[in-house]
């Protein structure tokens, strides 16, 4: 077994040992998202099958100043998920922000990418904050009298069920405050060969960021998970409107996860994504029912990608 050599965080843990415990078979998708997952992501968001990073990239090159006529200039502008930050400044060179906050899992990937935007933007003050924004968050003291506009693009929204999205939509508003506003890419739905070809690439880059998921579990919590026994497997779920991604046993394996024995089948999967698509109406009502008001929407010639802003406004007990 790979010795452990950094704290666990005690909810990634829980939900490794909930997996296997129950035989749910299910992890959520946010802990892909380690260092090594980051960086593969980034990856893969070079790709030529991947579309919609360079989709939504061309939406912010072409429609920044749009969304700043929409909200004004110097907004905080807060990024949940933010990643590497590689489209964020189309988006600051348009508002022109008071303060920027990006937030994300991957402590390390967010103190590199942070570093160098401030290269790119000297004088913007950048707060930095490691965070699940999953969960109740605080934002730093020192934006918490600004307007401010949330940023959340990739439709990162499209990797949670219906309720959870709704949730999240919801604590966002609550965080940013009546009166912010909220950029928010979402993937739209489309041939089903464009979808699975973007979640399965042949160069196997995706499948390398969905495997680093055992190898961190191994690492983190002292398994001994035969990495080589799973394969990566993409599928395209019209019922849900998503796509749905597993680690699939190949062979029956045994092994050992937090010294606790697991045993798995030949064909076994474990759920480890979903990707869901949207159509525009169903973006827009999703908006609303987390409690935001849609204003303007943006899409690509071909509807592959779609960015929408909205306003959290004051709730209306009628009609």
């Amino acid at each position: 077994m790979d010795m452990i050599t950094h704290p666990v965080d005690p909810a990634f843990k829980s939900d490794i040992l909930r997996c296997f415990d129950h035989q749910s078979y299910a992890i959520p998708a946010r802990w892909l998202y380690d260092r090594q997952g980051s960086e593969l992501f980034e990856q893969i968001t070079e790709l030529p099958e991947y579309y919609p990073t360079r989709t939504e990239t061309t939406l912010l090159e072409n429609y920044s100043e749009d969304v700043a006529n929409f909200s004004g200039i110097g907004r905080a502008v807060i990024e949940f998920g933010s990643g590497s930050s590689t489209k964020t400044p189309h988006l600051l060179r348009a508002v022109q922000p008071s303060a920027y906050v990006p937030i994300d899992i991957s402590g390390e990937f967010l103190t590199a990418s942070a570093a160098q935007l401030q290269t790119e933007f000297p004088d913007l003050p950048i707060y930095p904050l490691e965070a699940d924004f999953m969960r109740p968050l605080r934002l730093p003291d020192e934006v918490a009298d600004h307007p401010k506009i949330g940023f959340f693009p990739g439709s990162t929204i499209g990797n949670m069920v219906a309720r959870t999205s709704v949730d999240l939509l919801r604590s966002m508003r609550e965080t940013l405050g009546e009166g912010a506003q909220l950029l928010i890419g979402f993937d739209r739905i489309k041939d089903p060969d464009v979808l699975v070809a973007a979640y399965d690439d042949s160069a196997g880059v995706t499948a390398q960021f969905s495997l680093n998921l055992l190898l961190r579990i191994n690492r983190e919590l002292g398994g001994d998970i035969p990495v080589e026994q799973f394969r990566h497997v993409a599928v395209w779920s019209d019922l849900y409107a998503r796509i749905e991604i597993y680690l699939e046993c190949v062979a029956d394996v045994r092994f050992e996860v937090n010294d606790k024995p697991v045993q798995m089948s030949k064909g076994d999967k474990i759920h480890i994504e979903n990707s869901h698509k949207y159509g525009l109406r169903d973006a827009r009502l999703m908006l609303r029912a987390g409690g935001w008001t849609p204003v303007q929407d943006w899409s690509d010639t071909q509807d592959y990608f779609s960015l929408i802003l909205a306003d959290a406004r004051p709730f209306k007990d009628a009609p």
